[in-house]
């Protein structure tokens, strides 16, 4: 079970070996935050879950949080805090963390081909997660201050990665476990989570059919995304 601790300023004290258990990791983590997850399904695959605190840390467009801009200039989560006093705030870089400190790291690839293919997967899955969220955010003002040239030049990128994944289902699935195929799972569960109006699985079967699959994983089920 993923423990869960207040924003305290304890909570943000950068790690040391007086004031971090040995081996603690602290994530600055949100329950609906779709780069929080695809860390923690990585963490879970890794078996290193139980290692990591969670800090409840809330972060917006429109403001700043505190305690993380003191640990993190540019306000975003995830940001990881080791026991050593290392800050990663980088999602892709905190997966490769993870990767690297793992008894048997598996989700970047070793030869070039295949960490190039994970990793083409990988930019699918983040810019897909990006545009999501900026899609999102312009989609909760009023509809009388949206701008809908760029609500269609959205859905038209939106529309085009999920046919190109389609293609590539088939591929994905008969691949070898890599951070691309985590970071195009939540990716797509952060569709289920905030578009359900978009019904994106009725022109993409292939990729629904990939999808049903890989969300059955365990690491999957346990990052769930919950709240408003």
């Amino acid at each position: 079970m993923t423990t869960v601790i207040a924003p305290t300023d304890d909570a943000f004290t950068v790690a040391s070996s007086t004031s971090a258990r040995a081996g603690e990791l602290r994530l600055c983590w949100s329950p609906r935050s779709p780069f929080v997850r695809r860390v923690m399904v990585a963490a879970h695959e890794l078996g290193l879950a139980e290692r990591i605190t969670c800090i409840d840390t809330v972060v917006g467009m429109t403001g700043c949080h505190a305690q993380l801009m003191r640990i993190n200039p540019l306000n975003k989560i995830p940001t990881l805090i080791t026991d050593d006093g290392f800050v990663l705030s980088d999602t892709t870089l905190i997966c490769q963390y993870l990767d690297g400190i793992a008894p048997a790291p598996r989700l970047f690839p070793q030869s070039h081909r295949a960490r190039m293919q994970s990793m083409r997967w990988h930019a699918l899955g983040h810019g897909l997660t990006d545009l999501l969220v900026l899609w999102r955010n312009e989609r909760l003002r009023p509809a009388e201050q949206q701008h809908a040239p760029t609500l269609a030049a959205w859905r038209a990128k939106y529309d085009a990665t999920l046919v190109t994944l389609d293609r590539e289902a088939g591929t994905l699935a008969g691949a070898p476990l890599c951070i691309g195929q985590i970071a195009i799972a939540c990716a797509v569960g952060y569709l289920d989570f905030r578009f359900p109006d978009l019904a994106w699985r009725d022109n993409v079967p292939a990729l629904a059919d990939w999808f049903g699959t890989f969300d059955r994983r365990a690491s999957m089920r346990a990052t769930l995304p919950a709240g408003g």
